[in-house]
């Protein structure tokens, strides 16, 4: 709303105000948390500082920043911002969740995991209980690392909590009441930029400055995810030539070593991991489908050649001897200067004077 001044004249409007919510209560590591205090495209300083053009007021309640604490429903703690949200007191708001969600209906007694007290009875509420509350009510869900989005390792084959993702959770068609799906980040660890451009992409749609968030088939930023690590890799020279590496420490490809990096969609060799430096593939670790829904079952045992590249390799094998060779011969050819570059008296570049 426009305020007027004692004298008459407009003042600038004041810029709406959003509220970013996280929960990092679910079976996790907190390494997500930590990846994002190294975010520099853009840092978390300049969303949160509001540094960047038409980006709204932001209020962060994150428990590994959050300067405030104390009891339930005291003056500073931090958990009474979830419970204002859980009352309508606060919108809009855009709901963080990091770690899995394990299944509490196949508790009989106690509970996996809680975030703070329920307040009319003191006892302790599940993660899932804040979901259920706070979802229906938030502008945005974001599911922040693999654990988060699909379950990561502790939803793996032989877990006994039950736990999944927040998609599995909510549901894959389930919709904020402003029509967004439910926005996957995944990454074990996440990686920096990839959120918090995704929290910016989220900042300028809820003020009306960006269209609805394109997501993939996996509920990822398609921005992000659209390519796979073999597309942004270093190394996949080496690949279309046939030039595997045999040992850790090789520059060539890595994918007789269990790198899945032709089939896992995911940017980091391309954007590198912190200010364009780093990333898996780039310094020599093999790609192990981290950002994939079937993560971690489907990609292990981990260091063995996927079932499917021995026949890939194999042909790029017999396919890349060849143009090694070919390529071999027109090296001798072209890494050589010209003849007719000499000191001698007489012209041997072919010129021909027209006069």
């Amino acid at each position: 709303m426009t305020q007027t001044a004692s004298r008459g004249a407009p003042r600038e409007t004041e810029k709406p105000l959003v509220h970013l919510l996280w929960i990092n209560a679910g079976l996790s590591c907190d390494g997500d948390s930590v990846a994002l205090t190294a975010a520099t495209q853009p840092s978390i300083e300049e969303i949160v500082l509001g540094a960047l053009p038409g980006l709204p007021r932001l209020a962060v309640h994150w428990p590994l920043i959050d300067f405030e604490c104390g009891p339930e429903q005291g003056a500073d703690t931090f958990i009474e911002w979830f419970h204002k949200a859980d009352r309508g007191e606060i919108d809009p708001f855009v709901l963080v969740v990091e770690g899995s969600i394990p299944n509490e209906s196949i508790k009989k007694e106690g509970y996996w995991c809680g975030f703070g007290n329920n307040p009319a009875t003191g006892q302790p509420m599940t993660t899932s209980e804040w979901l259920d509350r706070l979802a229906p009510k938030a502008l945005a869900v974001v599911a922040v690392g693999t654990c988060a989005t699909y379950g990561g390792i502790h939803a793996m084959a032989g877990n006994p909590t039950g736990a999944m993702g927040v998609l599995d959770y909510l549901g894959w068609d389930w919709r904020t009441p402003a029509g967004i799906p439910v926005v996957c980040v995944p990454g074990c660890p996440i990686h920096p930029d990839n959120l918090s451009e995704t929290f910016l992409y989220l900042l300028y749609q809820a003020t009306g400055q960006a269209p609805m968030i394109p997501l993939d088939e996996a509920h990822r930023p398609t921005w992000l995810f659209g390519a796979t690590v073999h597309e942004g890799c270093d190394r996949a020279g080496y690949y279309e030539q046939g030039d595997f590496a045999v040992e850790y420490g090789s520059p060539k490809c890595l994918v007789k070593l269990g790198c899945w990096g032709p089939v896992v969609k995911c940017n980091v060799p391309k954007r590198g991991w912190i200010n364009g430096v780093g990333g898996c593939p780039n310094v020599g670790g093999i790609c192990i489908g981290c950002t994939m829904p079937g993560f971690p079952d489907k990609f292990m045992p981990f260091m063995d050649e996927p079932p499917g590249s021995k026949v890939s390799t194999a042909a790029s094998g017999a396919y890349g001897g060849l143009i090694r060779a070919l390529r071999n011969v027109t090296a001798k050819t072209v890494d050589k200067e010209p003849r007719w570059r000499h000191r001698e008296r007489k012209l041997t570049t072919g010129y021909r004077a027209s006069w």
